[in-house]
């Protein structure tokens, strides 16, 4: 293992991957089409996930784990149809989701990830 860190997509607050020993770690993702439905608002981030992961130079067969927040718990099965439809067979990551308040009005959903390098 190597102690190097790689940042990607880094501003004074935030850095939205980080490659660390491995690992590749996205900040949480929050839509950019708040307001919209749960299964637009998810599929936003997903795709945004997509991105950020290539830009790594993996894809979301690497997943490990997944953190979920969804603004309430009437939104679950709608997000998962999304979730379901997104993650490759045989490659779905451990996952948590939970209700919480989200910071951005209008967010319902937001996703983290870790994947393999």
């Amino acid at each position: 293992m190597t102690n190097e860190i790689k940042r990607l997509q880094t501003n004074a607050r935030i850095s939205q991957v980080v490659i660390a020993n491995g690992y590749v770690h996205l900040a949480g993702q929050v839509p950019d089409n708040a307001n919209e439905s749960i299964t637009e608002q998810a599929s936003n981030i997903l795709g945004r996930i997509d991105t950020l992961l290539a830009s790594a130079g993996i894809d979301k067969t690497r997943l490990i784990t997944a953190n979920i927040w969804l603004s309430d718990p009437k939104h679950f099965a709608e997000f998962n149809a999304v979730w379901d439809a997104w993650i490759p067979e045989g490659h779905a990551p451990t996952r948590a989701c939970v209700q919480a308040l989200l910071m951005k009005p209008g967010c319902d959903v937001e996703v983290a990830v870790t994947a393999l390098a």
